[in-house]
């Protein structure tokens, strides 16, 4: 039985500007950090050092070359904070791209993009919801 979700796998282009976009504009910490020397790296980062679920950075050139078959499409992510307003302006502030806040059913909700132009959604959810 599986009873937690342990990493998310997202494959960039440029993990080192990946690390800068993470952690400098969104807040992320570096967790962990393997490189073999010869192309294999990977980079785990999450919103805090006790995040259940952590995100890791792939080379996508270096994974296709490894596994030409695995997708590796960019995974739909909805991430959830306290401050929704407060998270929006301050990823405005640092110039990312971010779309309309919107009100849907279960909240209010809003996307952003990474410098690859990969989106990803944030909803305003309470730590005990």
């Amino acid at each position: 039985m599986i009873n937690n979700l342990g990493q998310i796998m997202l494959y960039v282009n440029n993990q080192d500007d990946a690390i800068n976009f993470w952690t400098e504009k969104v807040g992320f910490h570096v967790i962990s950090e393997e490189d073999n020397g010869e192309g294999k790296r990977w980079i785990e980062i999450a919103p805090s050092k006790e995040s259940e679920t952590s995100i890791i950075l792939h080379n996508k050139e270096f994974v296709a070359k490894m596994s030409p078959d695995l997708n590796l499409g960019t995974p739909s992510m909805m991430f959830f904070t306290e401050d929704l307003e407060g998270l929006y302006a301050d990823l405005t502030d640092k110039s990312v791209t971010v779309g309309e806040m919107v009100e849907m059913p279960s909240g209010k909700v809003f996307n952003f993009a990474d410098g690859e132009g990969n989106y990803f959604a944030v909803m305003e959810k309470e730590k005990d919801r």
